[in-house]
């Protein structure tokens, strides 16, 4: 059994949210060089040059790439071979994301209820997915989901005819009616199946794994 102290995880968390805002994946940044020497508008090169150029001052100056900074979504693969000590884990999470948001100058925008808006002035708490895995080793990722993309998330319960075609109806009908209004890039995540917060889930993991 391998021990693991919670001032670990804040540590960690708190260095993930701020290199979240940051750092822009090496993934994405080849895109965006592929797609502009293909875009054949002058506006979309441009468009493509302020993206480049964006994140390229963010990780240069340790800024925000957005000053939608998002609320942080932690996913954690906990292995069966881990005690974790210390204290409670999801108040170290949450202390992490709160020393994050806070020393990383990123903007803070959750509220304690969504009915009486009153912000928490350290985006705590966080939204956290546990999964508990063979080994002895914990692995954390955390994804700053911005306001504006997951104001344009949808869910629908098709029926078994609809199929296929029913599906790709769907998401094309989501993307275009989002229209501008998510942050670019925009990466689209699509899940599938399941009961309906098992879809939603299925959908916002992914976008990690593209």
């Amino acid at each position: 059994m391998r021990e693991v102290h919670i001032s670990k995880i804040t540590e960690t968390i708190k260095k993930l949210c701020m290199d979240a805002n940051y750092y822009l994946g090496e993934d994405i940044k080849n895109k965006f060089y592929e797609f502009k020497e293909k875009e054949t508008s002058k506006l979309g090169k441009e468009i493509l040059d302020i993206l480049i150029n964006n994140s390229e001052i963010a990780e240069k100056e340790q800024m925000p790439m957005c000053q939608d900074t998002g609320m942080a979504v932690v996913f954690m693969e906990i292995g069966q071979d881990v005690h974790i000590v210390g204290g409670n884990l999801e108040d170290a999470v949450n202390e992490g994301v709160r020393q994050g948001y806070i020393e990383g100058y990123l903007r803070k925008s959750v509220v304690k209820d969504p009915l009486d808006r009153v912000n928490t002035k350290d985006n705590t708490p966080a939204i956290i997915h546990y999964n508990i895995v063979p080994g002895d080793k914990i692995k954390i990722t955390v994804a700053p989901k911005g306001f504006g993309s997951e104001n344009m998330s949808k869910l629908k319960m098709l029926k078994p005819a609809d199929g296929v075609e029913g599906v790709k109806k769907f998401v094309l009908e989501t993307v275009k009616e989002a229209g501008p209004n998510p942050c670019p890039p925009i990466v689209v995540g699509i899940g599938i199946g399941g009961t309906f917060e098992k879809a939603a889930f299925l959908a916002k993991r992914l976008y990690l794994e593209v």
